[in-house]
This record gives structure tokens, sequence and C-alpha cells, in this order.
């Protein structure tokens, strides 16, 4: 169970998820500027850990865009995790380019616990998804970072003052993005079956512990994929070899991950 060290002195406890550093980029930016405790979910997430988290302080959950919604897999750990004490949750949402309406969903999974949704972010980060879209190379990353700084000072403006994270314009294909696209993404698109590793791979291991979900052992020298993937792309992208590929999609592409 965590609780705070020195009740009365937190603003808030920020919790946050991330596969190639965005959201973990966020998470502790936002936790030096006002001075509180960063906690990585990947142990977790990786466990199946839903111990009771105990917090006076209003809860941040830092977090990347799946499909314009939060990622599955963090949004069922926070629907079986019990949270004591303050019942206010801020989400604050990295994407490549928007989160469509993933504020929709945030709020009704905060109903079904019963706590007090306080609105969600939209953060504009560096493309990561390799599986399917193009990332930027190191210095248009470090430009599209540098502006995100304005984003996440407003944000954090907000929760400093207690208030609400207002809800963005939501337009029609906001709602098809969030509901149907994430709908189909998932049994689709989310699947193991078409990484693999070259003859670049050193065994090294990286790969198997980096993932979430524990769906990656090494058999002879090599990592295999189980069933059981989120497309974090973390895996790929951390490689210290760039020794994994996704198919022919992420065949001469840059690997990303976000500067700390």
């Amino acid at each position: 169970m965590w609780q705070p060290t020195e009740k009365g002195r937190r603003i808030s406890i920020i919790i946050f998820y991330s596969g190639t550093g965005n959201s973990a980029y966020v998470a502790n930016y936002i936790g030096k500027q006002i001075n509180d405790e960063v906690i990585n979910l990947f142990d977790n997430l990786r466990n199946k850990d839903y111990t009771m988290m105990t917090s006076e302080k209003p809860w941040i959950f830092v977090v990347p865009t799946y499909a314009w919604q939060i990622p599955h897999i963090v949004r069922d750990w926070i629907i079986n995790t019990k949270f004591a004490g303050n019942k206010n949750m801020y989400f604050v949402m990295t994407c490549g380019d928007e989160i469509g309406n993933a504020g929709y969903y945030a709020e009704k999974f905060c109903m079904k616990k019963h706590v007090s949704y306080m609105g969600c972010a939209e953060i504009v980060m560096p493309e990561n998804y390799i599986a399917m879209y193009d990332v930027p190379d190191k210095k248009e990353a470090e430009l599209i970072i540098k502006r995100a700084e304005k984003s996440i000072l407003k944000t954090i403006k907000l929760i400093k003052a207690g208030a609400r994270i207002p809800d963005k314009k939501i337009k029609f294909k906001d709602k098809i993005k969030s509901s149907l696209v994430n709908a189909i993404f998932y049994p689709s698109i989310v699947s193991a079956k078409k990484f693999y590793a070259v003859d670049k791979c050193i065994s090294c291991g990286h790969c198997e512990r980096v993932c979430p979900l524990t769906n990656i052992a090494m058999a002879n020298g090599k990592p295999s994929w189980g069933k059981n993937c989120t497309h974090c792309m973390s895996c790929i992208c951390t490689c210290p070899m760039e020794a994994i590929e996704y198919g022919k999609a992420s065949q001469g592409k840059p690997r990303y991950t976000c500067p700390q």
C-alpha cells in the first residue's frame, strides 16, 4: 500500500505508464514542477499487482494514447485497484496527434469506481507507433517536445489550483476514432505475430525485460513473442541493437525513445 510520507505536503500522486518514454518524460516534468513523487506503473502491470493505494491528494495518471483511448491494460488496472483517500482523478495523455474522445471513456470508468473525474489533458509528443507510422528523427523530436511544454505547464497550473481540466471540443470523427476504431484496433491490429529478431540480435534479453505483459521469452538465444501484446513498441524501439522488426512496416525506419 502506498501512502504519502508527510500528510498535507503533497499536491498529488503521479502515476505513469510508458512504452518508449513520452509519458515518463511528462510525468517526471510534472513531478519536478510540483515537487511530488512519481510512480512507474510498469511493475504493477507486469505482476498484475492490484494492491490498494492510498493518498490524501488527487491522483494524476500520465499515460499514452492507444487508438484514441487510455491503454486497455492501464484502464483495467485502474478498475481493479482500490484507491483510498482522495477521490479526484486527473488524466494526462500523450499522443502523436490527438486523443480523440478518450476523456469520455476515462470519465465513464471513473463513474464506475465512484471517483471524481477531473478532466483529461492532451499532450502532443513525438510519434512512436512504428508499426504504422513514421517516427521523427532526433532533432524533430526535440522540437516537438519543446512545443509540448506549453500544454504541460497549462495542465500543471490547473492541477495546482485544484481545477478541472476543461473538456476538449469533440467532433464526430473523434467519437468514431475512440469508439468504432478502438473496438476494431485491438482484435484486428494488436498482435505480436509480425515481430521478429534479425541477425543483429545479441541475445541480451532487454526486450524480455521491458515487456509490460511478460509476452517475450528468450528461446535459443532469440526473443519469442506470445499472444499477449499491447503494442507499446517498447521492445522494438528500445532494443540496443535495433535488431527487432515488425514485418516490413518498421524496416529502414529510425527507432524512437524519448530523451529524458
